[in-house]
């Protein structure tokens, strides 16, 4: 099959650092080419893959200094789909709605993968307008908003199953991966340390947008612990060892968390997971088996001393029967064999 795969540029195709999106995308398009599939990619110029890429721009926009407009770079990398459509037997997009407007160009198969939250009233608008494009979810819960959608299927994430090796958690640490950002709660983490006694390491990137949540509320309680340790933002090399190392995973998020991919990334390293009961966490933690799915803080105070229940090894075995990088490829093409069939009866007809 021959198959797009359009990419943001925010990020190199995988990221060097943090860009969960980015990093999904080299993960389905490596696994497609191992498949034997003939997969262009549509991605920043420093993305390293083993499909053919096309570069969108030079570099990843969020490392470029010299980028103002980054609209203005993914509109020109939309042209360039639109002029190699006719090349591919479908398109998957995952540059959410600003790339719609290429389905309305095109008779190749084009469906979107939304990776983000929905639940926005500036998007009600979009959808209406494009109610009849083909989208896929991350979680079931992901849709919500919109459960009128035409969506053709959920896929959840997955990763390369050598990309992880388990760990043993003798660290004896608490672990915070991701943003510190008031959705994702790193307060409700710090919090839940300091009652439990146990010692937290956070690693985690600081977006522009954050840096008055991270001044105003997380610096103070940070210089007022003796347990947390602030490591910052990690790449994907360091995060076998960090949260394989790990007691568990503090996954506080208080927002309509889409998917989470970092709740997998802990998996795979035989790591439990303690999480509030927001969004996907339902659908992706196993209550009692890969983690514990929390109301409140006090809840997630009280899983801290089950951890001993939680076996390492069952947590990764599920990872490998759920969440592999092959079984979600596997997912996709079974849509994308869906949108060829469709479209081959509409010719018939």
């Amino acid at each position: 099959m021959r198959i797009a795969q359009v990419a943001p540029l925010y990020e190199s195709v995988p990221p060097r650092l943090y860009g969960g999106t980015e990093r999904i995308v080299s993960y389905l398009t490596e696994q497609l080419v191992e498949l034997g599939h003939e997969v262009t990619l549509f991605a920043a110029g420093d993305s390293r893959t083993a499909a053919r890429l096309v570069r969108g721009a030079p570099r990843a926009l969020r490392l470029d200094p010299r980028v103002v407009d980054s609209v203005a770079h993914h509109v020109a990398q939309l042209r360039t789909v639109c002029d190699r459509a006719g090349d591919f037997d479908v398109i998957h997009n995952h540059m959410d709605y600003i790339g719609f407007p290429v389905a309305l160009t095109t008779s190749t198969p084009f469906v979107t993968t939304l990776h983000g939250r929905l639940d926005m009233p500036d998007l009600e608008p979009i959808f209406a307008a494009y109610r009849d494009l083909d989208l896929i979810s991350i979680s079931n819960d992901q849709r919500g908003p919109v459960p009128r959608a035409r969506w053709r299927g959920t896929v959840y994430h997955g990763l390369p199953a050598s990309l992880y090796a388990p760990g043993d958690g003798r660290g004896g640490y608490l672990a915070f991966l991701g943003r510190i950002s008031p959705e994702k709660r790193v307060d409700s983490a710090i919090r839940v340390a300091e009652h439990t006694g146990v010692p937290l390491k956070i690693a985690a990137k600081i977006d522009r947008a954050d840096v008055g949540y991270h001044e105003s509320v997380i610096r103070p309680m940070l210089a007022a612990s003796s347990l947390v340790e602030f490591i910052g933002e990690i790449g994907e090399k360091d995060k076998a060892a960090f949260l394989g190392g790990a007691k568990a995973l503090l996954f506080p998020v208080d927002w309509p968390e889409p998917f989470g991919l970092v709740m997998i990334e802990a998996m795979a390293c035989g790591t439990p997971i303690i999480s509030r009961r927001r969004g996907s966490v339902p659908e992706v933690i196993d209550e009692g088996e890969t983690g514990f799915i929390c109301d409140d803080e006090a809840s997630m105070i009280a899983a801290v001393e089950r951890l001993d229940t939680i076996d390492r090894a069952r947590c990764r075995a599920v990872f490998d029967s759920r969440f592999s990088a092959r079984r979600m490829a596997e997912d996709y093409l079974a849509i994308y064999r869906a949108l060829l069939e469709e479209r081959s009866r509409r010719g018939a007809a």
